[in-house]
């Protein structure tokens, strides 16, 4: 199981990282960051199954931390660093939805017997989730289906447009008020059907009434709300990439996601459905195992396809001249080139077969590779030169990819022709 720390002290994460013996284990540790606001973006890309964050960090504490991962990644299992004086804290992470805290400090063996207890948990979860599909019609109430029947009314061929206003009018009426300044539909399918769409209907759940779900015949649709327009779009990336990782999670294959046009009145929502499913059929006649995930700019045409590349080049150039700067983060990138951050995020691994993180390593150890062939700088130098504050994280990140620790690299490749 793939592990994220995040902990504003650079000892702790040492601590751990390299006290912990990882390799003897069934953990990886995939990544580290020393707040929850640079944590965020990264826990998104590296998709890990447990988080191990403090309580108290600078820019967004480990408190907004679990409440936005148990809101929008609730399938991650969350393990909270605390001290004898933090226990208030921890208690509102636990009843947030936590499942296991530590005092400091922490040693080896509690570090273990607590990621095995919060492993276990998680698939034990998962297990149920895959029989939860076949319960769902005995032990669900009428609202819910009325509720999911209605939703899946908007994107049928047979509605017209003009009947919108009257689903949504029902919906409000059963409790469930849906109008909203902006709309788009997401239109996902997979393989085994019945224990994707419970994952769907699950995930949405946590979203705080901003996504709605509907089975289809080859899986499930999603009708996103937005404040703005940008709301609506990061909303629907966002939930999308979570959807996708839950879904492999559940072991499900041939998932293919597309997003329809963004739209601002509910007579709309049909045409936003069309366009995702288009984009949808056309995706499934694609052959690679992994998610893809689409929306109507990217499958728009030959023009929307070539802006999108110049879009992925233009964001490579920024990341090639901002690597050796520690803070820089997805948001940024996304930023400099005029894309939400999910939408961003989801585009630039498909289209460059690389995640955010892992194409920003990949520019970092390149560099430092570089300084270690051709200068006498010493390592904490080179670590800073390559966009690393924390020399020790440098070491670990370069022996994880390279199988060397710097010296070794240096030892075996300086002076040696290219």
């Amino acid at each position: 199981m793939k592990v994220f720390l995040a902990d504003d002290e650079i000892v702790v994460r040492e601590g751990i990282r390299e006290s912990f013996p990882w390799d003897d284990t069934p953990y990886t540790l995939v990544g580290e960051a020393p707040d929850g606001e640079m944590a965020l973006p990264m826990i998104r890309d590296t998709n890990p199954d447990i988080v191990i964050t403090d309580i108290r960090m600078p820019f967004m504490d480990g408190l907004e931390l679990c409440r936005t991962l148990c809101t929008q990644m609730p399938w991650i299992g969350i393990i909270v660093l605390s001290g004898y004086d933090e226990f208030e804290y921890a208690r509102q992470c636990i009843q947030l939805g936590v499942r296991e805290y530590l005092l400091k400090p922490i040693n080896a063996a509690d570090l273990r017997e607590v990621l095995d207890k919060v492993s276990n948990q998680l698939k034990e979860e998962r297990k149920a989730l895959e029989h939860a599909a076949s319960l769902r019609a005995r032990m669900e109430g009428g609202g819910k289906f009325l509720k999911e029947k209605l939703i899946g009314s908007l994107f049928t061929d047979d509605s017209a447009e003009e009947d919108a206003q009257n689903v949504l009018k029902e919906l409000a009426a059963m409790g469930c008020p849906v109008p909203a300044p902006y709309y788009t539909v997401v239109d996902a399918a997979f393989t085994p059907t019945g224990t994707g769409q419970e994952a769907a209907s699950s995930l949405a759940e946590t979203s705080g009434g901003i996504v709605h779900t509907s089975a289809s015949r080859t899986g499930t649709r999603l009708l996103v709300l937005g404040n703005t327009a940008e709301d609506a779009e990061e909303m629907a990336y966002s939930f999308s990439s979570s959807l996708a990782r839950e879904l492999e999670r559940c072991e499900c294959s041939a998932i293919r996601v597309g997003i329809g046009d963004i739209v601002d009145r509910p007579e709309e929502i049909l045409h936003s459905f069309k366009t995702a499913r288009h984009i949808r059929h056309l995706l499934v006649q694609r052959t690679e195992e992994q998610a893809i995930i689409l929306g109507t700019r990217e499958m728009g045409g030959v023009e929307d396809e070539t802006q999108v590349s110049s879009i992925i080049s233009e964001a490579k150039l920024y990341m090639a001249q901002n690597y050796s700067n520690p803070n820089l983060m997805l948001q940024d990138v996304a930023q400099a080139v005029n894309m939400s951050k999910s939408r961003f995020s989801t585009v630039f691994s498909q289209q460059n077969g690389q995640t955010f993180t892992e194409y920003l390593i990949y520019l970092r150890l390149n560099k430092a590779k570089e300084l270690l062939r051709e200068s006498g700088m010493k390592s904490s130098q080179v670590a800073r030169e390559a966009g690393y504050n924390d020399a020790h994280y440098f070491s670990y990140i370069f022996k994880k990819n390279t199988g060397m620790t710097p010296s070794e690299y240096r030892a075996q490749y300086q002076n040696q022709p290219e």
